[in-house]
């Protein structure tokens, strides 16, 4: 799927990657068959147009919540961890920090639980906490949850980045606060932002490529932002975006039955 700018819009700047093959990968989101779809994908893309270039992957956050197989994401993704052959980078989304909150202070968690966490502990066989057994209950669902998480797991929420910056892309969660230096930016705007950024006219220091927000199954191209989360939770729909210097493509799986 080639992309190009809607109607609306100024031309999209394309950039450098120093050369590289680059695929940033948008929010999975407990979707664990669309990833590995998506996946089978990239490197079909890859012993194509790898050409001696050691390609880079890079994730944009949001791994769990939502979709039904939270677990077996987080299983995928260490697994690609182990793997040569490739650079893997993964973000920190929204909602891998809110459930490190929930396992440092489970009394706090119903608002993880609200939008989307209930689905992650199901993925565990953990039951949610009940609000009306009072906080014991959610220590008790962190409790199960930290003994049937495998390590890995934990290990792997623990170190994710924040940011990767390769030529003149720069790769977020949500976004960047707009005039602030990508070296300054705070971690609360990295996470969650949205209307501050989406509507900033920019140009940003870097042509940002971000997930956390969507509107349909097409990536959201602007002239100094790309959005490639197209909330595969709700329309079947993962995307990947390939970067080359001076060009860049989309990969999709699910889409098949959705963009006809």
């Amino acid at each position: 799927m080639a992309l190009a700018p809607p109607p609306s819009v100024a031309p999209v700047r394309l950039g450098s990657v120093d050369g590289g093959l680059v695929y940033a990968i948008g929010d999975v989101h407990g979707c664990y068959d669309q990833l590995c779809g998506l996946l089978g994908r990239v490197m079909e893309d890859i012993a194509g147009r790898g050409a001696g270039r050691r390609p880079i992957l890079i994730f944009c956050g949001d791994y769990i919540d939502r979709g039904p197989q939270s677990a077996e994401v987080l299983d995928a993704l260490c697994w690609l961890d182990r793997r040569a052959g490739f650079e893997l980078h993964l973000l920190k989304g929204n909602h891998e920090q809110a459930l490190l909150d929930f396992l440092e202070m489970p009394e706090d968690g119903e608002g993880w639980l609200e939008f989307g966490g209930v689905a992650t502990l199901a993925s565990y066989g953990v039951a949610p906490p009940a609000a009306d057994l009072g906080p014991q209950d959610f220590r008790r669902a962190r409790d199960e949850l930290l003994d049937r998480m495998p390590a890995g797991h934990l290990r792997l929420l623990q170190r994710l980045e924040l940011i990767v910056s390769l030529g003149d892309y720069a790769f977020v969660h949500a976004g960047i606060r707009p005039g602030v230096a990508l070296d300054r930016q705070d971690e609360d705007d990295l996470l969650w932002i949205r209307r501050d950024f989406l509507d900033a006219a920019g140009p940003h220091e870097k042509i940002i490529v971000h997930g956390h927000s969507w509107a349909d199954a097409r990536p959201d191209i602007g002239p100094h932002r790309i959005g490639i989360d197209t909330g595969a939770y709700q329309t079947g729909v993962l995307t990947a975006l390939r970067l080359e210097d001076g060009g860049m493509q989309a990969i999709q799986f699910g889409a098949e039955e959705r963009l006809s």
